[in-house]
C-alpha cells in the first residue's frame, strides 16, 4: 500500500513493458515523472486526471527505452530533468552502440540537473534522495522517497537489470543490490522499471528474502553467474 504522504501512478506503457511512474505531493500537487518512455501523451493524460502538475523528470539511466518520451514531454511542460552526473557522460560515449544521437540529452533537456549519490531534489514537500546505483549502466540511480523505491533497471521484482550491454558491470551491480539497496528497511516499496515479474511491485524485504540476485556472498561468484 503506497503511503499517504505520497502519489504514485503506474503506467505500463511500450513493447518492453515498461513502467513509467508519476510521484506527486498531495499538498501542492506538483509531480515528477520516472522514466517518460513511449507515449508522452498517456503520461500528461495521466497527470491531468489526477490533478498533478509535472515539473521534473527523475531518470533512473539513460537507455532509449526509458526516455524516449522525453521530446514530447518537454514539449508540453517545463519541467527540470535529473539525471546522475556520471550517466550524463555514459550517454555521450555509448551513444553509437544504441544507435542514438550523442546530443540526445542536451539537445532534449538544456537544463538537465545533474546529481551525485544522497543528493535531494525537492518535488513539492517531498524530499527524493538520490541513490547511485551502478551496474546496469555506470550512472544507474534509484529514487527514495517516502519509503518508496523507484529502481529502474537495477532492481526488478525476482530479478535484477543486465550487465551485458555496453557500460554494464557485474561487481558494480553486485554492490548496489547487496550493499546499497539491502540496506534499506524491508517495508521499503518496489517499483521497478519494467513489469519482469510476477507481481508489479513488492518489498525490499521480500526481495531480500526471495530474489537470488539480492543473496549472492561475493562479488566474484555473482559476476561469474552473470556471464
Amino acid at each position: 500500500m503506497t503511503p499517504e504522504n505520497i502519489i504514485v501512478h503506474r503506467m505500463e506503457l511500450g513493447p518492453m513493458m515498461n513502467f513509467v511512474y508519476l510521484a506527486g505531493c498531495p499538498s501542492s500537487r506538483e509531480a515528477a515523472v520516472v522514466d517518460p518512455a513511449w507515449d508522452a501523451a498517456a503520461i500528461l493524460r495521466r497527470a491531468r486526471e489526477a490533478d498533478l502538475e509535472i515539473r521534473h523528470v527523475l531518470l533512473t539511466h539513460g537507455h532509449p527505452d526509458h526516455l524516449n518520451a522525453l521530446e514530447p514531454l518537454l514539449a508540453e511542460v517545463d519541467a527540470e530533468v535529473v539525471l546522475h552526473e556520471e550517466e550524463l557522460a555514459y550517454v555521450r560515449r555509448a551513444a553509437g552502440a544504441f544507435g542514438i544521437d550523442p546530443g540526445l540529452l542536451e539537445a532534449r533537456a538544456p537544463g538537465i540537473r545533474t546529481v551525485s549519490h544522497g543528493e535531494i531534489v525537492r518535488v513539492g514537500s517531498l524530499a527524493v534522495q538520490c541513490l547511485h546505483t551502478p551496474g546496469h549502466t555506470p550512472g544507474s540511480q534509484c529514487f527514495l522517497v517516502e519509503g518508496c523505491l523507484f529502481s529502474g533497471d537495477t532492481l526488478f521484482v525476482d530479478a535484477c537489470g543486465r550487465v551485458d550491454t555496453p557500460g554494464g558491470d557485474a561487481k558494480k551491480m553486485w554492490r548496489s543490490l547487496s550493499r546499497t539497496l539491502r540496506d534499506l528497511p524491508d517495508c521499503t516499496l518496489l517499483y521497478p522499471g519494467h513489469d519482469y515479474g510476477g507481481s508489479p511491485t513488492s518489498t525490499l524485504g521480500e526481495q531480500k528474502r526471495n530474489n537470488p540476485y539480492m543473496n549472492y556472498e561475493s562479488a566474484e561468484r555473482f559476476a561469474r553467474d552473470m556471464r
